[in-house]
């Protein structure tokens, strides 16, 4: 499941939605989808190719506007679509973008309109390209040398994604899915402010097991650590992202490493740590583990006597990474049930960290949206109620402002 976005996180962008030849061109009728619904105004070119996969009144009914593949259709007063429509457009995506259509634009030819639209581009203008084709054809020398000089050219690369193929084989090529292209769309309109920075990230709840078939867990659905996750990625930041056990898609662009026991986040964690530029610890830690994990189911006995258990403490993560010599800047949660800024500051002080985010749970566990209370040693400020990706980019803009004045 994605993260939620709100209808407005494309509103007023212009896209101009290209689809060359390919079977990915179906994914495309979800894309467009998806685009108008997060707010954007879609005008959609097609290859003839294209049209051999999807029809040009599909995509016409998805995107609301009129389909444009003839570089003579003469519906435009001065007939040239080729220059009026990357004007009227704030970024060219192409998805699919075949083999045979990246190495037009890597020789600069443009015998359809698609290509001529892409060659009329002005300066400037961002080229965003979703490669769709045979594993083979992908990893092909020419393709390889055309992808990089589209690149040289300004355009980004977009996948393509690992996995089954139409075709019947396995590997690289596939076409990025609807909604990660829109996510990555999205990202592209977001301000940099962690460009060449990375983040580690921690999110969810660990599960310390008493026996094979159960454990001590919490109710953490991992949802603010991922829309933290993405919003730093979305920031430009590389994103390192260590995950207790939830079922949430890793947002697009981001490493996940998925982890059980907090000693298993640990070790994700610290040999990680000193190469970062920022620790997010959002992660809902047990801060206790049975002593003594039972080989076997432990059964009822009869007697109606409960077992006991002996708990052992875990290693502290954010105050351990914290410690370090040359510590990133961290940032810890306080997911509290009462006297929210007194546990706030509390950790902030004893773990000597330059900031910490509370809020007060468990009615926030699981929800799409929250609110925030950021504390640090010159007081605390509160964060609106919003979704949770809307308050991860908040938050992002926060560390990003107070890192500079760090490293300042």
């Amino acid at each position: 499941m994605s993260e939620p976005l709100s209808s407005g996180d494309l509103a007023t962008k212009r896209v101009l939605l290209g689809l060359s030849g390919g079977i990915a061109c179906y994914k495309a009728a979800d894309l467009a989808r998806e685009l108008v619904k997060a707010g954007a105004t879609v005008q959609v070119v097609m290859t003839p190719a294209a049209t051999r996969f999807i029809g040009a009144v599909t995509m016409q009914a998805l995107s609301g506007r009129p389909v444009i593949v003839d570089p003579w259709d003469d519906s435009a007063p001065n007939n040239m679509h080729h220059i009026n429509l990357t004007r009227e457009a704030d970024v060219v995506l192409v998805a699919p973008a075949s083999a045979d259509f990246i190495a037009k634009l890597a020789q600069g030819l443009s015998d359809d309109l698609l290509s001529l639209t892409c060659l009329a581009r002005p300066s400037g203008q961002p080229l965003l390209l979703a490669p769709a084709m045979n594993r083979e054809m992908w990893a092909h020398p020419a393709t390889q040398r055309n992808v990089a000089q589209v690149v040289a050219d300004g355009a980004t690369i977009l996948g393509p994604a690992h996995g089954d193929q139409a075709c019947g084989e396995v590997g690289d090529g596939r076409m990025l899915e609807a909604d990660q292209l829109r996510d990555a769309l999205i990202a592209h309109f977001q301000p940099k402010r962690l460009a060449g920075k990375r983040v580690l990230v921690t999110a969810g709840p660990t599960f310390e097991a008493i026996d094979p078939v159960r454990g001590i867990t919490n109710l953490s659905s991992g949802k603010m650590g991922f829309a933290i996750a993405r919003a730093a990625r979305e920031a430009g930041a590389e994103v390192t992202l260590v995950a207790g056990p939830v079922h949430l898609a890793t947002p697009y662009g981001v490493r996940r490493i998925d982890v059980r026991s907090a000693q298993q986040m640990h070790d994700a964690v610290l040999p990680r740590a000193a190469r970062q530029d920022v620790f997010i610890a959002t992660a809902a830690v047990a801060d206790w583990r049975p002593a003594n994990l039972s080989a076997h189911k432990i059964k009822k006995n009869g007697s109606k006597v409960a077992p006991t258990f002996e708990l052992a403490e875990n290693t502290d993560i954010l105050a351990a990474v914290a410690a370090l010599p040359d510590a990133p800047f961290c940032v810890g949660f306080a997911a509290e049930s009462r006297d929210l800024l007194a546990h706030a500051r509390e950790k902030l002080e004893r773990k000597k960290l330059p900031l910490v985010v509370g809020n007060l749970g468990p009615a926030t566990f699981g929800r799409d949206d929250n609110t925030l209370t950021l504390v640090d040693a010159d007081g605390h400020r509160e964060l609106p109620a919003s979704d949770k990706l809307s308050l991860a980019r908040e938050l992002v803009r926060e560390v990003a402002e107070r890192l500079a004045r760090r490293q300042r």
